[in-house]
């Protein structure tokens, strides 16, 4: 899995001009993509990694703050844009893979006891949010052996 988490002020998700999910202090959001062979390890990682990082004020972790998490699925974070003008989606899973999978990590969040918002699986979204700092990092799961 790889995920994007931003350190915001305030964030908020629209679909179709509806704001579907939103948060309205200092937490995080998360943008978040699975390939192929994803699986319950790459869940778990994702999950404890975005609640334990240090990355908020005074170098708390969203756990330890309770600060609100928004996750937003992301499938164009597994674009292949090595060659040519056009990106590839070959490495990002398809649907019936990546929305349990997206769906595991939401609930593993808030079965750390976070608050989490989302997205919709699918749907063209208009993602609104403040960077806070700024503060952007890049989480990718280890390679398996």
């Amino acid at each position: 899995m790889r995920a994007v988490v931003q350190r915001v002020t305030r964030a908020a998700v629209r679909v179709d001009g509806e704001v579907v999910g939103a948060i309205d202090e200092p937490g995080l959001v998360v943008l978040l993509g699975a390939t192929h062979d994803d699986g319950p390890a790459e869940v778990a990682w994702i999950a404890r990694k975005v609640a334990d990082l240090r990355i908020l004020r005074d170098e708390q972790a969203a756990v330890d703050a309770g600060a609100p998490v928004l996750v937003v699925s992301q499938f164009t974070l597994y674009a292949d844009v090595r060659k040519g003008r056009r990106p590839t989606w070959n490495a990002a899973a398809p649907g019936a893979v990546a929305e349990p999978l997206v769906d595991q990590v939401v609930d593993e969040l808030r079965a750390r006891g976070l608050r989490v918002a989302t997205g919709v699986f699918g749907a063209d979204m208009a993602v609104e949010l403040t960077n806070d700092g700024p503060v952007t990092l890049v989480l990718e799961t280890p390679a398996r052996a």
